[in-house]
């Protein structure tokens, strides 16, 4: 009975903004891609459309 609740549980869970950070820099295609997006996210986040 635990068991299933766990996994409920599991997939109900959603990423941390750690988590969610890092899968965006992981999908840096090249070093240029990644500063940039480190750059971004140092400035306050990867959804600011236009630098606003």
């Amino acid at each position: 009975m635990f068991a299933t609740l766990k996994r409920t549980a599991k997939l109900l869970r959603t990423p941390t903004a750690a988590e969610r950070d890092m899968a965006y820099l992981n999908e840096a295609g090249d070093r240029y891609d990644l500063e940039a997006r480190e750059r971004n996210l140092a400035l306050g986040g990867r959804n600011r459309p236009f630098g606003f």
